[in-house]
Protein backbone atom coordinates (compact mmCIF):
# COMPACT_ATOMS: atom_id res chain seq x y z
CA UNK A 1 0.00 0.00 0.00
CA UNK A 2 1.38 3.71 -0.72
CA UNK A 3 0.17 7.45 0.33
CA UNK A 4 1.69 10.57 -1.26
CA UNK A 5 0.89 12.22 2.06
CA UNK A 6 2.28 9.69 4.59
CA UNK A 7 -1.04 8.71 6.08
CA UNK A 8 -3.97 7.81 3.15
CA UNK A 9 -2.92 4.66 2.02
CA UNK A 10 -4.14 3.01 -0.61
CA UNK A 11 -3.49 0.26 -3.37
CA UNK A 12 -1.96 1.13 -6.39
CA UNK A 13 -1.69 -2.31 -8.39
CA UNK A 14 -1.69 -1.04 -12.04
CA UNK A 15 -0.33 2.27 -14.25
CA UNK A 16 -3.43 2.61 -14.13
CA UNK A 17 -4.43 3.35 -10.60
CA UNK A 18 -0.84 5.05 -9.94
CA UNK A 19 -0.55 8.06 -7.50
CA UNK A 20 0.54 10.78 -8.44
CA UNK A 21 3.25 12.45 -6.57
CA UNK A 22 2.83 15.85 -4.97
CA UNK A 23 6.62 17.56 -6.09
CA UNK A 24 7.07 21.33 -4.39
CA UNK A 25 7.31 22.34 -7.98
CA UNK A 26 6.07 21.11 -10.89
CA UNK A 27 9.48 19.63 -12.35
CA UNK A 28 8.18 21.29 -16.17
CA UNK A 29 8.02 24.48 -13.99
CA UNK A 30 11.51 24.07 -13.30
CA UNK A 31 14.78 27.02 -13.69
CA UNK A 32 18.15 25.53 -14.29
CA UNK A 33 19.78 24.76 -10.57
CA UNK A 34 16.09 23.79 -9.41
CA UNK A 35 15.11 20.55 -7.19
CA UNK A 36 12.13 19.55 -6.28
CA UNK A 37 10.83 16.83 -3.73
CA UNK A 38 7.81 14.91 -3.25
CA UNK A 39 6.70 12.08 -1.00
CA UNK A 40 5.85 8.69 -1.30
CA UNK A 41 5.25 6.04 1.45
CA UNK A 42 5.03 2.22 1.81
CA UNK A 43 3.31 -0.02 4.30
CA UNK A 44 1.87 -3.46 3.81
CA UNK A 45 -1.50 -4.65 4.39
CA UNK A 46 -3.49 -6.11 6.96
CA UNK A 47 -3.24 -8.84 7.25
CA UNK A 48 0.12 -9.15 5.87
CA UNK A 49 3.68 -11.16 6.41
CA UNK A 50 6.56 -9.01 6.59
CA UNK A 51 8.98 -8.42 3.27
CA UNK A 52 11.22 -6.21 1.36
CA UNK A 53 10.37 -4.02 -0.43
CA UNK A 54 12.67 -2.62 -4.16
CA UNK A 55 12.48 0.54 -5.97
CA UNK A 56 12.47 -0.02 -9.80
CA UNK A 57 12.03 2.71 -12.52
CA UNK A 58 10.43 3.04 -15.86
CA UNK A 59 11.05 4.75 -19.01
CA UNK A 60 9.64 8.40 -18.77
CA UNK A 61 7.53 9.49 -21.79
CA UNK A 62 6.96 12.37 -23.01
CA UNK A 63 9.04 15.22 -25.18
CA UNK A 64 12.64 14.14 -23.66
CA UNK A 65 12.48 16.58 -20.43
CA UNK A 66 13.71 13.55 -18.33
CA UNK A 67 16.77 13.65 -20.26
CA UNK A 68 17.62 16.54 -18.71
CA UNK A 69 16.38 15.96 -15.22
CA UNK A 70 18.41 14.00 -12.58
CA UNK A 71 16.89 12.46 -9.46
CA UNK A 72 17.99 10.74 -6.24
CA UNK A 73 15.41 8.50 -3.70
CA UNK A 74 16.28 8.86 0.59
CA UNK A 75 14.40 6.87 2.88
CA UNK A 76 13.76 10.00 5.37
CA UNK A 77 12.19 9.35 8.93
CA UNK A 78 8.55 11.31 9.16
CA UNK A 79 6.65 12.32 6.57
CA UNK A 80 8.13 15.75 5.19
CA UNK A 81 9.84 15.18 2.10
CA UNK A 82 11.94 18.89 1.75
CA UNK A 83 16.02 19.57 1.28
CA UNK A 84 16.51 19.33 4.53
CA UNK A 85 15.03 16.12 5.15
CA UNK A 86 16.26 14.61 2.26
CA UNK A 87 19.74 15.43 3.26
CA UNK A 88 19.15 13.37 6.18
CA UNK A 89 18.06 10.18 4.63
CA UNK A 90 19.63 7.16 3.76
CA UNK A 91 20.62 6.45 -0.01
CA UNK A 92 18.08 4.53 -2.50
CA UNK A 93 19.36 5.95 -5.30
CA UNK A 94 22.48 8.03 -6.10
CA UNK A 95 22.07 11.71 -5.92
CA UNK A 96 22.55 12.73 -9.87
CA UNK A 97 21.10 9.52 -11.04
CA UNK A 98 18.88 9.54 -14.48
CA UNK A 99 15.31 8.77 -13.89
CA UNK A 100 16.01 5.42 -15.35
CA UNK A 101 17.93 4.34 -12.31
CA UNK A 102 15.99 2.15 -9.49
CA UNK A 103 17.55 1.22 -6.14
CA UNK A 104 20.34 -0.75 -5.90
CA UNK A 105 18.97 -1.79 -2.40
CA UNK A 106 15.67 -3.39 -0.51
CA UNK A 107 13.93 -1.97 2.64
CA UNK A 108 12.24 -3.72 5.28
CA UNK A 109 8.51 -3.84 5.62
CA UNK A 110 6.49 -5.04 8.50
CA UNK A 111 3.93 -7.70 8.74
CA UNK A 112 0.64 -6.12 9.36
CA UNK A 113 1.52 -1.90 8.20
CA UNK A 114 2.94 -1.82 11.71
CA UNK A 115 5.48 0.41 9.93
CA UNK A 116 6.09 2.39 6.76
CA UNK A 117 8.95 3.02 4.65
CA UNK A 118 8.95 7.38 3.50
CA UNK A 119 11.03 7.55 0.57
CA UNK A 120 11.49 11.53 -0.57
CA UNK A 121 12.70 11.63 -4.43
CA UNK A 122 14.76 15.00 -5.25
CA UNK A 123 14.90 15.51 -8.91
CA UNK A 124 16.75 18.64 -9.67
CA UNK A 125 17.39 19.87 -13.32
CA UNK A 126 21.03 20.82 -13.50
CA UNK A 127 22.94 24.22 -13.64
CA UNK A 128 24.39 23.24 -16.82
CA UNK A 129 21.19 22.29 -18.76
CA UNK A 130 20.39 23.41 -22.26
CA UNK A 131 18.19 25.76 -23.61
CA UNK A 132 16.87 22.77 -25.46
CA UNK A 133 14.89 21.58 -22.13
CA UNK A 134 12.65 24.64 -22.13
CA UNK A 135 8.77 23.77 -22.65
CA UNK A 136 9.70 19.87 -22.64
CA UNK A 137 7.22 17.72 -21.27
CA UNK A 138 7.54 14.04 -18.91
CA UNK A 139 5.91 11.47 -16.85
CA UNK A 140 7.79 9.03 -14.53
CA UNK A 141 6.40 5.84 -13.46
CA UNK A 142 8.50 4.30 -10.36
CA UNK A 143 7.24 0.96 -9.25
CA UNK A 144 7.51 -0.67 -5.50
CA UNK A 145 8.47 -4.40 -5.73
CA UNK A 146 7.49 -6.18 -2.87
CA UNK A 147 8.68 -9.45 -1.74
CA UNK A 148 7.35 -11.18 1.65
CA UNK A 149 10.08 -13.35 3.52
Amino acid sequence: MGAVDGATFSNHATAGTAATLNFQLVPTAMAPGNSTYALFSVKTANPSVAGTVQLIAGTPTGTGLAAHLTCGVRTIAGTTCNSTTYAAGTAVVADGSALTAGGATTQAVTANGATQVNYCFAVTLPLAAPNAAQGLTMTQTWQFLGTSS
